[in-house]
């Protein structure tokens, strides 16, 4: 029987024995415990992103400009038959009333038109929509700063429904610089900054909901983003902007019937074009030749297709690359010069894209079986820009 003394002191023992491992256990715990990351606060997490756009709208804003337009109809109005409008007393009310401008020639009646534009060059070039300034007499580009110079066209592109307008400033401009729209990503926040109604430098925020949406009804060649930043009758032309302050697109329409739609040009295809229209003053294209429709699931199951990607050859034109190819009707475009084609769209943009004079080739199927074309592009011949279907934001 051990001592009672003897048996306190071997108590206290284990009890230190024991507190003292618990401390060198929660010791070792803690040391093998990956480290923590520091969380944001929300109210910190807001401040910055609050921040990241007073920033973009401070940057961007000096570089877009209000562009107005006056288009001169000349011609006699309908008359209104007998009634206020004979009488001299209303006469000055119904002439200013249905565009004629105090001090025009008689008979001459000035329809303003007004939108935006993004300065891309120090030397004056702006950007906007071809619809901005189509069948303008004169137009006026309105800075930042309220000062207003006489514009003139350098260059037009119908198909894509871009333009260029140059003006002379007297002093150092504040440019933008275009992104890379072919990195965007869908839920990226979007800035579209512009001149809604003639509210100049109206900054409005959403996200990109959409990338390469085609079949919109706009322009020829159609690879627009989707965004739902606000865009009224105005914003064309106007920049879309990322948090970067790079313009990623430029605004082009609105869909009429519903809300929080909007589309824009990406910026990649606004570069190549603009490039060839201050250096040029028109766009070349290529052009292979043929006609293309979509591969729906029936169709490809009656082709033997592995899936609904590629083109099919609807018609091939008599004495184009293509004929010279000897590419034939229901043949399916898979590749082009390398690239896996996702689409007829992307044919087309594909091809428009190549140089001319460029031999590229095409991985085609026919009767199920693979093999590969050559052939060399030419220049697109002109040809009208269909008639927009979708309601452009003018």
């Amino acid at each position: 029987m051990i001592p009672t003394t003897a048996r306190a002191m071997l108590i206290v023992s284990l009890v230190f024995v024991c507190i003292g491992g618990g401390f060198w256990a929660h010791a070792f715990w803690l040391g093998r415990r990956a480290p923590t990351t520091p969380v944001l606060s929300p109210i910190i997490t807001a401040d910055a992103l609050q921040a990241a756009f007073v920033s973009v709208a401070e940057r961007v804003r000096p570089a877009v400009v209000h562009i107005g337009t006056v288009q001169v109809a000349r011609g006699q109005r309908p008359e209104m038959g007998p009634g206020p409008s004979q009488d001299p007393f209303f006469k000055d009310f119904f002439d200013q009333f249905f565009g004629r401008t105090p001090g025009a020639p008689r008979g001459e009646f000035r329809q303003p038109g007004l939108g935006s534009g993004v300065i891309i060059d120090k030397r004056g070039y702006v950007l906007t929509n071809f619809h901005v300034i189509r069948g303008a007499d004169s137009v006026t580009v309105r800075l930042s700063s309220k000062q207003e110079y006489r514009g003139r066209t350098a260059g037009v592109d119908p198909k894509t429904d871009l333009a260029v307008v140059r003006f002379e400033p007297p002093e150092d401009l504040k440019v933008a610089s275009l992104g890379n729209s072919d990195a965007l990503r869908v839920g990226e926040w979007a800035i579209a900054i512009g001149n809604p109604f003639g509210l100049d430098q109206t900054v409005t925020v959403g996200v990109v909901s959409a990338t390469g949406r085609a079949d919109v009804g706009i322009s020829s060649y159609e690879n627009f983003i989707q965004t739902d930043a606000s865009i009224n009758p105005g914003n064309s032309g106007g920049p879309l902007v990322n948090l970067h302050g790079e313009v990623i697109g430029i605004n082009t329409a609105i869909v009429a019937t519903g809300q929080g739609i909007g589309f824009a040009i990406p910026a990649n295809m606004a570069r190549r074009i603009t490039s060839q229209l201050i250096d040029r003053g028109k766009v070349t294209r290529g052009w292979i030749g043929v006609s293309m429709q979509p591969i729906t699931a029936d169709l490809a199951q009656a082709l033997g297709l592995p899936s609904t990607k590629g083109a099919v050859v609807a018609r091939v034109s008599p004495g184009s690359p293509a004929a010279a190819a000897d590419l034939k009707q229901n043949d399916v475009i898979v590749t082009f010069d390398g690239t896996v084609v996702d689409d007829y769209h992307h044919v087309q943009r594909l091809a428009a894209d190549a140089d001319v004079g460029k031999t590229v080739k095409l991985d085609i199927i026919r009767d199920r079986a693979k093999r590969t074309v050559s052939l060399k592009i030419t220049e697109a011949p002109d040809s009208a820009a269909p008639s927009p279907e979708k309601t452009p934001d003018r």
